[in-house]
C-alpha cells in the first residue's frame, strides 16, 4: 500500500502524463512495467507475447493518456484493465487455450525443481497444475491479481469493472475448487 507521499508523487506524475510529458509517463512505465509484464506472463505463458503485449498495454496506455480519469481509480488499475483487455484480444484472434501447465514448470523449474525431488511433492505439483487448469479464465484473473500480484479487492475490482463483492465470490469460488480438486486427487492417490 502506498503512503500519502507515493500517492501525491504519483497524481503529479499522472497529471504531467496527461499535459503530454513523455518523461513523467516513463517514470510511470518504470514503476508498473514490471508488475504488468508479470501479470501477462502469466496468462500467455510465452515470453517474447507477454513482452509484445506489455509494450502494447503501454502503448495504448500512452496514446490514451489524456482519457484517463481518476475517479477514485488509480494509474495502476487502468494499466491492468489495458493488459486484461489486450490478454482477451491475444486469445481472441489466436484462439489458443491458457498454458498454465507450462507456465508452472518455467516458474518452479527456476528454483524449485531440487526442491520438489520426492514423487509426493511432484504429485501434488500435478493436482495443482490440473486444478488451476479447471478454472476460468476469470477466476485464474482474480487469483493472479490478488495472490500473485497482491492487488486488494478495490483495486481488482476497478480492472474487472465488477463490484468488490463479485471479485470475492469469484475467489471464493475458486479457491474452492482448488481445495475440492485437490482433495479428491490426493484420496485417489493414497
Amino acid at each position: 500500500m502506498k503512503d500519502g507521499r507515493e500517492k501525491i508523487e504519483e497524481e503529479k506524475l499522472v497529471k504531467r502524463a496527461i499535459r503530454g510529458e513523455s518523461s513523467a509517463f516513463g517514470l510511470l512505465y518504470d514503476r508498473y512495467q514490471p508488475a504488468i509484464f508479470r501479470f501477462i506472463y502469466l496468462k500467455v505463458g510465452h515470453r517474447e507475447e507477454a513482452e509484445d503485449l506489455t509494450h502494447q498495454t503501454f502503448l495504448s496506455a500512452w496514446q490514451n493518456i489524456e482519457s484517463f480519469r481518476r475517479e477514485g481509480f488509480s494509474i495502476s488499475s487502468w494499466f491492468y484493465r489495458i493488459a486484461r483487455n489486450k490478454v482477451i484480444d491475444y486469445y481472441r484472434t489466436k484462439k489458443s487455450t491458457l498454458e498454465l501447465n507450462r507456465i508452472l514448470e518455467e516458474t518452479l523449474t527456476s528454483d524449485s525443481t531440487q526442491q520438489a525431488e520426492s514423487l509426493s511433492q511432484k504429485m501434488e505439483l500435478g493436482l495443482v497444475r490440473k486444478a488451476i487448469q479447471s478454472l476460468s479464465t476469470e477466476q485464474q484473473d482474480v487469483l493472479i491479481m490478488r495472490f500473485v500480484e497482491e492487488m486488494s479487492y478495490r483495486e481488482i475490482s476497478q480492472v474487472m469493472e465488477k463490484n468488490q463483492g463479485l471479485i470475492r465470490v469469484i475467489q471464493f469460488r475458486a479457491l474452492r475448487k482448488i481445495k475440492k480438486i485437490i482433495e479428491n486427487g490426493a484420496k485417489d492417490n493414497y
